[in-house]
C-alpha cells in the first residue's frame, strides 16, 4: 500500500518515496502545450506548491519521474533554466526586510546556476538574473504564494499597499523580458486586481475560475475512489460501516469545494489526514491561521447572512484589492466559502456562495460565535455537546431552550433588531455543533429559514420577529415546505423573537 503524502510538497520525493500521487499532469500538459503566462489562485493546502514542484521537474527534464503519468509520452522533457520563487521565504516585517528578502531569493536562484548577481536592488537583480540565465536557454519562472506579504497585512491597509507597490515593481520585470521567457506560472490564494500587483503584467492568463481547470487542484470523487481504494476499505472496517456509507459521510463532511460552480473537489489535506487518523475531524480548517481569521471576522462583524445573501460574479474578485473586498469575496478566495451553483441573468452568470462542507461550516460557525458574539470557547464546546445529545434523543423543546440560554449570554449591545440577524445567529449556533443545517433552503413555493437534517429526521424552522410562533408555523403549512421531505420523519418549528427581550419568546413544534 502506497504511503500518504501528508505535508510533502516535493514531487520527486512523492514519486521516489512510494507515496500516492494523484495524477494531474493532463492539466499541466494542456497549460504548457497551449500557452505561456498563467495565474491560478486556490485556498491554502490545496496543492499549489506541489503543482509548482511538478512543473519544476517537468522543465528540468526529469522524464523518468513521470513514467506512469499522462504527460510521460507527450512532452519532450528538454531541460530549461528555472527561476523558482516562493514568497513564503521572504520576511516582511518591514519594507526594507521585504526588499532584502526578494534580493536574497534572486541571488540564491542565480547561485544554483553559478551566476553572480551584481545588482543590490531587488527589481534590477531579477532583471539581471533573467537575462544572464537566458544564455542557457529560454527561462521558466515559477512563483508560489505571490501575495503572502499582502495577506499577512490584510488587517493593516497601509502596510498592505506599501508591500503591494514593492511586489508590483518586482513582477513587472517578467513582462519587460518576454523574449527571454519560455513559461510563467504564478500561484496564490487571492486573485489579482487590474490595478494591483500585476497591473503591468496584463498578459497573464488567469485560469482560477475556468471550467477546464476547476479540478486541477483538489481530489475529484473519481480520484478519491481510484487512488485511495485500499485506505477507504481499511477505514470503513475500522469505523465498522460499509464502504458506501463511508463514502457518503466523507462526501458530506469533506467534499464541496468548487471553483466554477459546476465541478466539486475535496481538499487534499483533509482527506490525507482523515485516512491517517481514521476519524471525522476538522483537519483543514484547524491547520490554518485561526487567529488571523478571527481578527478579520471580529473587525468586520461578519454574519452568515452577509456571506451568502448575494450572488457574486467573476468581476467581483478583481475590482477591489483584497483588504478592501467584501467579506464574502475574501472568504470565497480563502476557501471558507465556495461556489455552490450558478444563476443566469441574460448573458451574465453569477455564483451562489455557501460553506463547502460540514468541516468548514462547523469550524467557521464556532469562530463566528466567538469573534462576533463574545461567547467563550469553553461555553461553545459545552453548547455543542449538549445540542448533540438532545438531538439524538429528539428533544426539540430542550434544544430551543438551550438556544435561548446562549442568546441571553450574548452582550445586549451586540444584538440587532433585524429578523435576518436572528436567522444568522440561530443557524450559526446549530452549525457550530457540527449539525447538517442549511439556511434559506429553496422549495417550489419559497425559501425555508432553516432546515436541520439528522439521521432520518428533518426539522424545518421558520423564524419571525415581533409576530407570533403560530404565524411562523402557518407559513410552513401554507407553503407546504415539508413536501420535498416526504421520505423523512418531519418536524415543523415556528419561532418568534421578541425585539424587546432580544430573545425567543414563543415557539410551537409539530410533527407532520
Amino acid at each position: 500500500m502506497k504511503k500518504l503524502p501528508i505535508g510533502i510538497q516535493d514531487y520527486k520525493e512523492i514519486i521516489e518515496g512510494n507515496y500516492i500521487y494523484v495524477d494531474k499532469t493532463k492539466y499541466i500538459f494542456d497549460l504548457i502545450d497551449n500557452g505561456k503566462y498563467y495565474f491560478l489562485s486556490r485556498p491554502r493546502r490545496f496543492g499549489k506548491s506541489l503543482t509548482i514542484s511538478t512543473l519544476y521537474y517537468i522543465f528540468k527534464g526529469e522524464k523518468e519521474l513521470f513514467k506512469d503519468t499522462y504527460i510521460y509520452d507527450k512532452w519532450d522533457f528538454k531541460e530549461y533554466p528555472i527561476i523558482r520563487i516562493s514568497l513564503l521565504d521572504a520576511i516582511n516585517d518591514s519594507e526594507k526586510e521585504l526588499k532584502e528578502g526578494l534580493l536574497k531569493i534572486i541571488k540564491e536562484e542565480g547561485r544554483k546556476y553559478n551566476i553572480e548577481i551584481e545588482s543590490e536592488h531587488y527589481k534590477y537583480a531579477f532583471d539581471e538574473l533573467i537575462i544572464k540565465l537566458s544564455k542557457k536557454g529560454k527561462v521558466v519562472i515559477l512563483v508560489d504564494e505571490y501575495e503572502k506579504p499582502i495577506l499577512d497585512n490584510i488587517n493593516n491597509k497601509e502596510n498592505a499597499e506599501k508591500y503591494r507597490e514593492i511586489l508590483r515593481n518586482f513582477y513587472v520585470t517578467i513582462k519587460s523580458r518576454d523574449e527571454y521567457i519560455k513559461f510563467v506560472f504564478i500561484t496564490g490564494i487571492t486573485k489579482f486586481t487590474k490595478t494591483g500587483v500585476f497591473s503591468a503584467l496584463n498578459n497573464l492568463n488567469d485560469i482560477s475560475l475556468d471550467n477546464d481547470y476547476s479540478q486541477m487542484l483538489g481530489y475529484t470523487q473519481e480520484e478519491l475512489e481510484y487512488y485511495f481504494d485500499e485506505y477507504i476499505i481499511e477505514t470503513a472496517e475500522k469505523l465498522e460501516i460499509t464502504k458506501n456509507e463511508l463514502l457518503q459521510e466523507m462526501k458530506k463532511y469533506y467534499n464541496g469545494f468548487s471553483f466554477d460552480g459546476e465541478h466539486f473537489v475535496y481538499n487534499p489535506f483533509s482527506i490525507l489526514k482523515f485516512f491517517q487518523k481514521k476519524k471525522f475531524q476538522n483537519y483543514w480548517f484547524e491547520s490554518g491561521s485561526p487567529s488571523f481569521i478571527y481578527e478579520y471576522v471580529k473587525g468586520r462583524e461578519v454574519e452568515y447572512e452577509d456571506l451568502v445573501k448575494y450572488t457574486v460574479n467573476s468581476l467581483d474578485f478583481t475590482t477591489r484589492e483584497i483588504e478592501d473586498a467584501n467579506a464574502n469575496i475574501f472568504f470565497a478566495q480563502a476557501g471558507y466559502l465556495t461556489f455552490k451553483g450558478k444563476e443566469k441573468y441574460g448573458l451574465e452568470e453569477e455564483y451562489i456562495l455557501d460553506y463547502p462542507n460540514l468541516e468548514v461550516k462547523n469550524s467557521f460557525s464556532k469562530l463566528i460565535l466567538e469573534a462576533n458574539y463574545n461567547l467563550e470557547n469553553d461555553k461553545i464546546k459545552e453548547l455543542n455537546k449538549t445540542i448533540w445529545k438532545l438531538l439524538s434523543k429528539n428533544k426539540i423543546e430542550e434544544i430551543i431552550e438551550e438556544i435561548k440560554r446562549i442568546i441571553s449570554a450574548i452582550p445586549y449591545n451586540l444584538h440587532q433588531n433585524r429578523e435576518s440577524y436572528y436567522h444568522s445567529l440561530i443557524y450559526t449556533i446549530l452549525a457550530s455543533a457540527g449539525l447538517n443545517v442549511t439556511a434559506e433552503e429553496l422549495t417550489n413555493l419559497g425559501r425555508i429559514d432553516l432546515v436541520l437534517e439528522h439521521n432520518d429526521k428533518i426539522y424545518l424552522f421558520e423564524i419571525k420577529l415581533d409576530k407570533s410562533a403560530k404565524e411562523a408555523l402557518n407559513q410552513i403549512k401554507e407553503k407546504k415546505y415539508y413536501e420535498k421531505y416526504k421520505n423523512y420523519e418531519v418536524y415543523i418549528i415556528g419561532i418568534n423573537i421578541s425585539s424587546e427581550k432580544s430573545n425567543i419568546d414563543d415557539y410551537i413544534i409539530e410533527k407532520i
